[in-house]
């Protein structure tokens, strides 16, 4: 028995002969697409993959941590180990097969070039613990992205710990709180978050100890001057503003918003994951910023879905700066140095945000990005993901209702349900069916400001040719829904490697575990 089970049946070969016009195959298997059963399924139990040397050892040397029982995993050998997780590869979408339109995602094509730099044995062999003499190149190469990051932002000051977007808000907010508490501010405590910000603004505030109070969205999706004003006050921390923002739209007041928040003494926190829209064409401390992260992963390369890995360096204005958490890059002497002493009289940081010094892979990557492009290139990846997220809008808004008509959007485009209303068709059922076109759906239901929304996001390295079949794929689809071909719609996908889940039952009795089925004693014989 597999997980896959849960609700309804979700193999192919379980499925209705309705649900596909072609004869399900005697195996399971779809053409050279081979069924893949967990890996638990696979048997070998009484068998190892392996041929080890025997060890001489006195078991009492280890105490209570002798295995008293059999490890659970089964036994492959290379050959079956390999093919298992091909064959599950081969049931993923993926950037190198076609467009990934996960808007606030940035799926972006990862140039290859960036990988060759960071599997380079002085970067990937590298240990934290090394001394500084012998990663003298990895020190330069931090130093020097830090100085792009700090030039294509226009900020004094950068902390390159932080591992992930939310990481780099962390960071942000624990140097807001250090400065304030450190000016004798203890009792600034609220945060103000618009409802276009990214769902981790909040969730990082209230982690930080804060209390969250929502600042209200005008019509045309952006920060209402008048709600930020009424709410601003001597026990506002910050502002966190997400711009471009979720809604793919851009803060036109920015400026008015950095100049209000200041104005009460508090701090403006700017939620850069969107800094692919804007990179070259402005920067965040030219607007009032004074804290931001930046995706590193997102905006320069490689693509951060199915759980990363990722950075979220922060950028910092020169109140912020001397807050700061260690370590730093230091020009020395002779050499370079990762020191933890305070730099400057006025430096108080508010310690350190991880064990080690950040994602060496990810610097490496995002630096070959930037050299490979140059400024002029970074200004046009900025151009061409806007230019790319107005094509799909303007391609598709005769057939599907944008949530914000009015004006061009920047880095994606954002769609709501009103289209699909009396077609009994959902978001859901909309997204499900773009799998069986073969295309991985967009952003479903988010931002929450939003009704069914959906969200593209194309990016910038993605051709007119594949982003005209994208649109034309989505404009049958649309036509269909519209046609009434329901049963389309409310059995997708039906050419996936699995079917849909009985998501309800999914969630209320989840199956996380793999269990072997009971043993089924056999029937007794009849008596003659």
């Amino acid at each position: 028995m597999s997980m896959n089970t849960v609700g309804r049946p979700t193999r192919p070969d379980t499925a209705s002969a309705a649900a596909s016009d072609a004869p399900a195959s005697l195996t399971g298997a779809r053409g050279l697409l081979q069924d893949e059963p967990l890996i638990f399924e696979l048997g070998g139990w009484e068998k190892t993959g392996v041929d080890l040397p025997p060890v001489d050892f006195d078991a009492a040397d280890l105490g209570d941590l002798v295995r008293a029982e059999p490890i659970g995993l089964p036994g492959l050998s290379e050959p079956e180990a390999v093919r298992h997780y091909v064959r599950l590869s081969q049931k993923n979408h993926a950037i190198d097969l076609a467009l990934y339109p996960l808007g606030s995602c940035t799926m972006k094509h990862n140039p290859r070039l960036n990988e060759k730099m960071a599997r380079l044995a002085g970067f990937a062999d590298l240990h934290p613990l090394q001394p500084a003499s012998t990663t003298q190149g990895a020190l330069q190469l931090m130093d020097r992205l830090a100085h792009w990051l700090k030039t294509l932002t226009g900020m004094p000051a950068v902390a390159l710990t932080p591992k992930a977007g939310a990481h780099g808000e962390l960071c942000g907010l624990l140097a807001i709180k250090a400065a304030h508490e450190a000016a004798g501010h203890g009792e600034r405590r609220r945060v103000l978050v618009p409802t276009s910000a990214h769902g981790t603004n909040p969730a990082t505030a209230a982690f930080v100890g804060y209390s969250v109070q929502e600042i209200a969205q005008t019509e045309d999706g952006r920060v209402d001057l008048a709600d930020l004003a009424a709410k601003l006050g001597t026990d506002v921390a910050c502002i966190m503003v997400t711009n471009p923002n979720t809604c793919g739209l851009f803060e036109r007041d920015i400026i008015e918003i950095a100049r209000l928040t200041h104005a009460a003494g508090a701090y403006f926190y700017c939620d850069g994951a969107n800094f692919n829209a804007i990179v070259g064409r402005v920067k965040p401390g030219d607007l009032g910023v004074d804290a931001m992260h930046i995706n590193l992963h997102k905006t320069f390369s490689t693509p951060h879905g199915g759980g990363g890995p990722g950075a979220g360096p922060v950028v910092l204005s020169a109140a912020l700066a001397p807050f700061a958490p260690a370590p730093w890059v230091t020009h020395g002497a002779d050499n370079l140095v990762l020191t933890e002493e305070a730099i400057g009289e006025a430096a108080q940081a508010f310690g350190r945000l991880s064990a080690f010094h950040g994602q060496m892979g990810m610097y490496v990557r995002a630096y070959a990005y930037m050299r490979s492009h140059g400024a002029d290139g970074l200004r046009q990846v900025a151009d061409d993901a806007v230019l790319n997220a107005n094509y799909v809008k303007a391609r598709l808004s005769d057939v599907m209702s944008p949530a914000f008509p009015e004006g061009p959007c920047m880095h994606e485009a954002l769609f709501d349900d009103a289209w699909l209303e009396g077609t009994g068709v959902t978001t859901l059922d909309f997204a499900k069916a773009m799998i069986d076109e073969g295309f991985h759906p967009m952003t479903m239901y988010f931002p929450l400001v939003v009704h069914g929304a959906m969200l593209i996001e194309p990016t910038e390295t993605e051709s007119k040719r594949e982003l005209d079949r994208f649109c034309e794929a989505l404009r049958a689809l649309a036509a269909a829904a519209k046609a009434g071909d329901v049963e389309r719609f409310k059995a997708a996908p039906r050419l996936a490697p699995l079917r849909r889940l009985d998501e309800t039952l999914a969630a209320r009795k989840p199956r996380l575990t793999w269990r072997p089925e009971p043993a089924v004693a056999p029937a007794p014989l009849a008596a003659e």
